[in-house]
């Protein structure tokens, strides 16, 4: 198969590659981990280091919707999915925080898994899009992530 300047590629992008080669190396260092406390100390330290490297709106925002989390659904567990911040209940991701650098969207996004019980009707919102993490979506974030594991 030849490439030119006409021809698109439609295989995975270098962002979604690198997403990939991230979440290889999660699970490896989560097989290494000691004890079960040892594991949730250690990937809380992981979320918040993900969190740390980020840009500046993308890091306030994370770091808002983490707290919001923490504090709303103790019974999630925060590890590092796909590179990106995200929550578990019994080792299955419920919701994430999505960077706008990740995918180089124009905004982030707080997205929740099939996991999450959010379910309302026939169709329903899975995804969220955030330019800004005010006392008005941190009640909403709250809310929703209740509901999520209710």
């Amino acid at each position: 198969m030849s490439t030119d300047e006409n021809s698109t590629h439609e295989g995975f992008t270098a962002e979604e590659r690198a997403a990939m080669k991230e979440h290889a190396q999660e699970l490896k260092t989560a097989r290494r981990r000691g004890s079960r406390a040892d594991k949730a100390a250690e990937a809380e330290r992981d979320v918040l280091a993900k969190i740390a490297e980020m840009q500046d709106s993308d890091r306030i925002m994370a770091e808002r919707v983490h707290a919001v989390i923490s504090a709303g659904a103790p019974v999630l567990a925060p590890k590092l999915w796909y590179g990106m911040p995200a929550y578990a209940l019994d080792g299955k991701v419920v919701c994430f925080f999505q960077s706008a650098e990740k995918f180089k969207a124009r905004y982030a996004t707080l997205g929740f898994s099939d996991q999450a019980k959010l379910d309302e009707g026939v169709m329903w919102a899975a995804g969220f899009a955030l330019t800004e993490v005010t006392p008005e979506v941190e009640r909403r974030i709250a809310a929703l992530v209740k509901r999520a594991v209710s």
